[in-house]
């Protein structure tokens, strides 16, 4: 995915795949669902998947941010009383604090599925239900870090690509990959979109192929970092 230009963020965390959480308060099922998305269009395909599948529950709310400096923030209380569930629930995914520090989460959405237990919560209760919901689903799933990086392409003689991809490696390099054409092999890494790093990186990789090999710039992409 290309980088847009209008994106400031350089970083920010999103969820690997999806999970799945449950939670009861006073015999209601909350049953949260957290996937990654990039589109309001994905999101909101995961609204109606859910809807299918819990055909028989009452309330489907949702939440959910996306984009590298979280620009698009949307929230639906889907029959509860107004704000006791899409609100709670956007609040909990804008202000989790991730592995890394900050208040960064992204890329992301929230359906929490109700099974009304026949005992009203009131709309205290509803509000600490559905944030209190999403942030343990959010403190048992599987987060990764997404940085903007600058993506390189380097050709290498087929004898020398398993080395230098393991020296590579062994540097703290980002490898993407390696395509084996008919002359040569083609690696292609990403490092830190900056010039002091590619000019670090082009120093880096003299010494490690004498001189024989230099990097092309290929432009910037988000990466997921594992």
């Amino acid at each position: 995915m290309t980088v847009s230009e209008i994106s400031r963020a350089t970083a920010y965390t999103t969820i690997d795949g999806e999970h799945r959480h449950e939670l009861e308060v006073k015999r209601s099922r909350f049953i949260t669902v957290l996937r990654r998305a990039a589109s309001e269009d994905e999101a909101r395909a995961l609204v109606a998947a859910l809807r299918r599948e819990f055909h028989d529950a009452r309330h489907h709310c949702s939440a959910f941010v996306l984009g590298p400096d979280r620009t698009t923030q949307r929230s639906s209380d889907d029959g509860e009383p107004s704000g006791t569930a899409g609100l709670p629930m956007l609040e909990a995914l804008v202000k989790c604090e991730t592995h890394d520090g900050p208040a960064d989460l992204s890329d992301i959405v929230a359906v929490v599925v109700r099974y009304f237990g026949g005992i009203l919560l009131g709309s205290g209760g509803l509000v600490r239900a559905y944030s209190e919901s999403v942030a343990a689903a959010l403190g048992t799933a599987t987060l990764v870090r997404r940085q903007r990086l600058r993506v390189l392409g380097i050709e290498v003689p087929h004898a020398v690509a398993p080395r230098l991809e393991n020296d590579l490696r062994g540097a703290g390099v980002v490898v993407l990959g390696a395509d084996y054409g008919m002359s040569c092999a083609a690696l292609r890494v990403a490092i830190e979109d900056s010039a002091a790093r590619a000019s670090d990186f082009a120093g880096r990789l003299a010494g490690l192929t004498g001189g024989t090999c230099v990097a092309l710039p290929l432009g910037t992409s988000w990466i997921d970092l594992r």
